[in-house]
């Protein structure tokens, strides 16, 4: 009976077509051989239900070949039931205009990725995946462990142990079992500098549910920070805000006596604070200060996105693509700008303003250099060029941003002591690894001498990575596909393609080849005519003098004169004009 039924079924052929594709071709031929059964007269919740044990590969493949499939394999019911198959314990939905799409693909293509330096082979290897980890939006690689933050706020580490072997023999693993350290995470960073055996504690930005208080009939919600040991994850420290602050991110700046926590509002100020690390694991408490940092004080009108800093420099993105730059160090200055002439050391928190022709999208920063990428996917770098890490082709410093020519757009680039590496994606959505600079250590695989220019890196990259670190052990990649968040870069105008990049407005430009400063001014008193109102001319007024390159002194002294003028202005604003007003 069931040899016999076998050639029965085979003659059986599905039709995987609908109306709008029209007939098929040869349809004449195919009606003398038998009539096929269209897909569609079976019901929808049957081949929902089928659909949705296919992987995820398949089910964007099959929702390519016809209009009613695309619409099948497009469904929500179908990613729905996808989504508790990847992810039993995801029980509810995400946010998004399409949230189990959206939830589904980040559990399939989550992975985190690394290659030991020094090592034979060539080939990344892949970390435990956390069962309970719904898609991976970042991490951090620290002495012992690696922490992993998912999008629905739980922090995990993962740890190095001993295992069996196939042959059964004990090997040391990396990154082979998983602890859940906290929920309700926002951020988390420790120290900034690259070497991870300084990364001895880790700084998690969190919300927590306070317990009911006199006066109220709920608890309320309040953003807190806490400080775990990154070897065993013990939690030796806490400090709690008031609920009317939100944040949103955290970086560290400074030596360990004297760390400068930055935490960024959803409103994009930023606020900091000072604390000891060398006494956070004695059992005392002690009150810390939160301050406005000078950037939101002198530029109140300015509204931060993102930020990025090392041990003695910090970089700030504004929403507008604006770029500002705090460096605390006379060393790091002048690897940077290439002069001391506007660095004051009594003022180390002024902020520079970086000048570039386009905005800026994400940035990296290391210790003496940095890169930055604009809305057309250009690459700008700038600072310390000592082993070629800029990727210019020459070892030549740049005291101001200098285009990288670069024929693909970036997806993530980093930043290290001494090389730099960029996360490619191709026209055909193939990835791959390019880095510059030196090769010492294995740190640039296939390019042990280095190279003053971007060179394709000898690494098979995943197909979804979006994030990369490198350490003096390992090379870290991370893998993750959000469908909502991606960066989408501009076409560059015809008139900018065969042009030379626009010069910098950056601290120390002593001349003006071909009047590009006084073109800006121009621009910038242009604008303040422009403004309706009196207090729209001071603030734009001192926006124009965060982007002049002047001394710390300088600005300090126009910026406290436009406040003067500012404040007097309301005063004399009150009630009713005036025709001597």
């Amino acid at each position: 009976m069931g040899e016999k039924s076998v050639p029965s079924l085979r003659r059986r052929r599905v039709k995987r077509s609908c109306p709008s594709c029209g007939p098929e071709p040869g349809g004449e031929e195919k009606k003398r051989r038998g009539k096929p059964t269209s897909v569609q007269l079976f019901p929808p919740e049957l081949v929902d239900h089928v659909i949705s044990f296919l992987p995820v590969r398949d089910v964007v493949s099959l929702g390519q070949t016809c209009h009613y499939l695309h619409e099948v394999c497009d469904s929500e019911g179908v990613w729905r039931r996808m989504c508790h198959r990847l992810s039993p314990r995801l029980r509810k939905q995400g946010s998004g205009v399409r949230p189990w799409k959206r939830a589904a693909i980040l559990n399939y293509t989550k992975g985190l990725y690394f290659q030991a330096f020094g090592g034979r082979r060539r080939c990344l290897s892949k970390t435990v995946a956390p069962v309970l980890a719904h898609g991976y939006r970042r991490f951090l690689p620290t002495k012992d462990h690696i922490f992993i933050l998912d999008y629905t706020g739980t922090l995990f580490f993962l740890k190095n142990a001993l295992v069996s072997s196939t042959l059964g023999q004990m090997q040391w693993k990396r990154a082979c079992r998983y602890v859940l350290l906290c929920r309700g995470a926002k951020d988390f960073a420790s120290d900034p500098r690259g070497d991870t055996v300084y990364r001895k504690y880790l700084y998690v930005l969190a919300t927590r549910e306070q317990p009911e208080v006199v006066d109220t009939t709920h608890s309320q919600s309040c953003d807190c920070v806490e400080v775990y040991l990154q070897s065993n994850g013990q939690r030796v420290f806490k400090m709690t805000f008031h609920h009317s602050m939100s944040f949103k991110q955290i970086v560290l700046v400074g030596q360990e006596t004297q760390r400068a926590l930055l935490l960024l509002t959803e409103e994009g100020k930023i606020y900091s604070l000072v604390v000891n690390e060398t006494q956070l694991d004695q059992p005392r408490s002690y009150t810390v200060q939160l301050a406005l940092r000078k950037v939101s004080r002198c530029l109140p009108h300015l509204r931060v996105a993102c930020m990025a800093s090392n041990q003695s420099s910090t970089l700030y993105i504004t929403d507008q693509g604006g770029v500002y730059f705090e460096v605390h160090t006379p060393g790091v200055y002048r690897d940077l700008f290439g002069t001391l002439q506007a660095f004051d050391p009594t003022d180390q928190q002024m902020p520079l303003a970086l000048s570039l022709p386009a905005k800026v999208l994400f940035c990296a920063l290391g210790y003496n250099h940095l890169g930055l990428v604009d809305e057309f996917g250009r690459i700008f770098m700038q600072g310390n060029n000592r082993y070629g890490q800029l990727g210019t082709g020459d070892k030549m410093d740049r005291g101001e941003p200098t285009q990288v020519h670069y024929p693909q757009r970036p997806v993530a680039l980093w930043c290290g002591l001494n090389h730099s590496l960029v996360l490619s994606q191709g026209s055909d959505f193939s990835k791959e690894l390019l880095g510059c600079g030196c090769g010492a250590g294995g740190r640039l695989p296939g390019w042990p001498k280095g190279s003053a220019s971007f060179v394709k890196l000898h690494i098979k990259v995943p197909l979804c990575a979006c994030s990369l670190c490198s350490t003096r052990e390992c090379l870290y990649v991370l893998s993750s596909h959000d469908i909502e968040h991606h960066p989408t870069y501009r076409d560059l105008p015809a008139s900018r393609v065969a042009g030379t990049p626009e010069p910098s407005l950056g601290a120390g430009a002593a001349q003006d080849p071909g009047g590009v400063v006084a073109r800006a001014c121009e621009q910038y008193l242009s604008q303040i005519h422009s403004c309706p109102t009196l207090q729209d001319r001071m603030e734009k007024m001192k926006e124009v003098v965060g982007w002049m390159p002047l001394m710390a002194a300088q600005k300090d002294f126009f910026w406290e004169a436009l406040d003067m003028l500012q404040r007097a202005a309301g005063g004399v604003g009150q009630g009713p004009p005036t025709p001597d007003s």
